[in-house]
């Protein structure tokens, strides 16, 4: 862990009514590039908080796995939104905010009485953003504005299931919530540009991400290619439809992904292999070639693969051709990319639990490095703190 924050986001304040997976994912990367996120709980907490999983030695078991890695490096407090004292002290923080986020339903936060409207009026220069299944009216009413979302609703009405999984007929989802994270990335991003323009225009505005919109955008291949085409894209397994050799192969202990789509790397890779008749056959000279021949070329690729460990292919081929293993959990730990690059950062935990190891911002930056500097927060923990900064600036 760092000691201290010193991404290039120091002094940017933001409050923080997010809840669930998309919006703390959201804020979790502005508190890695150094702003001070304040993060806002009901009494009962976030859902995440209390869901698990804990270490054996966690007594306390106030903060789960999923709530604290999305939720480092915030200050957190607890406020009851349906009290006027809650309204209040929101009020306060916005008053002295640069960023707003959060991702309720649309008309929560008008029943609240803290529409944008009314908290634009009150600070006109912070930006307000909103994630939402299916976004917010005041940028494009949706036929399913109040219809609730989860990842897996995004990635199936995006377009993400229809063109992944094994076989055109078993759409599978993303091993990663894919339909939370993604929007997160993307509010993070239209918030900062949001701040730009307020910086020099002294006015704030609405940011609204839709997951849904969000995920559409991730699958921007599939778009153009029925608009140019008429060709609808159906799941392929880990092929290519456009690409070849661009696979994942299995060897004598596992599997590894190979691309060599270029001529270039395709007349290294049939070097490697002892294959080199194929660089100029016409079944394999170029790319449309070799992809008018697939299932000629997994036949090959998986021939030469299935004879070698992954070890053995990786040694012959990194560095020359496109190749990776294809690591679960337990080998990031062991990868020295992820050492090298300080990937994984153990994390200390509240009371008397052992540290836990943050996947870290993959964001690095020369002169303001950013990073996981603070563990996440207990419910309420830093409430008298933040509320006597609020008095201290009255």
């Amino acid at each position: 862990m760092r000691p201290d924050p010193t991404g290039p986001l120091r002094g940017l304040r933001v409050v923080d009514l997010t809840r669930a997976v998309s919006g703390p994912f959201c804020t979790m990367l502005l508190a890695d590039l150094g702003a001070d996120v304040v993060k806002i709980e009901p009494p009962s907490g976030d859902l995440p908080r209390f869901s698990g999983p804990f270490t054996k030695d966690d007594t306390e078991r106030g903060i789960g796995g999923l709530f604290g890695s999305i939720n480092r490096n915030k200050r957190g407090i607890v406020l009851d939104l349906t009290t006027p004292d809650g309204r209040d002290t929101v009020l306060r923080l916005v008053d002295r905010a640069d960023v707003l986020v959060e991702n309720f339903r649309p008309g929560v936060m008008e029943r609240l009485g803290l529409a944008y409207e009314e908290l634009h009026a009150r600070n006109p220069r912070m930006v307000y953003a909103a994630i939402r299944g299916f976004g917010d009216p005041r940028t494009g009413k949706s036929p399913y504005l109040d219809w609730p979302a989860y990842d897996i609703v995004a990635q199936a009405m995006g377009g993400m299931l229809s063109m992944t999984g094994p076989t055109e007929t078993e759409p599978m989802r993303t091993g990663p919530t894919i339909g939370d994270l993604y929007p997160a990335i993307l509010a993070a991003a239209g918030l900062l540009a949001a701040l730009h323009h307020a910086r020099e225009t002294g006015v704030g505005q609405f940011v609204d991400v839709a997951m849904m919109d969000s995920v559409l955008s991730l699958c921007e291949t599939a778009v153009y290619r029925y608009s140019y085409t008429g060709v609808v894209t159906r799941p392929s397994g880990n092929s290519h439809p456009q690409l070849a050799p661009f696979d994942i192969y299995p060897t004598r202990d596992g599997t590894c992904a190979i691309a060599a789509p270029t001529s270039k790397h395709w007349q290294l890779l049939c070097q490697v292999m002892g294959r080199e008749d194929l660089i100029d056959d016409e079944r394999t000279r170029a790319n449309l070639n070799r992809v008018t021949n697939a299932d000629f070329v997994r036949q090959l690729m998986t021939d030469w693969t299935t004879q070698r460990t992954t070890a053995e292919i990786v040694a012959a081929l990194g560095g020359r051709v496109p190749v990776g293993p294809v690591n679960d959990a337990a080998d990031l730990f062991d990868d020295p990319h992820v050492h090298a690059r300080r990937m994984l950062v153990a994390v200390e935990q509240a009371g008397d639990a052992r540290p836990v190891v943050y996947a870290d911002c993959p964001l690095r930056f020369t002169e303001t490095p950013a990073g996981i500097y603070r563990r996440p927060p207990l419910l309420g923990e830093h409430q008298d703190e933040v509320l006597a900064e609020l008095d201290d600036e009255r």
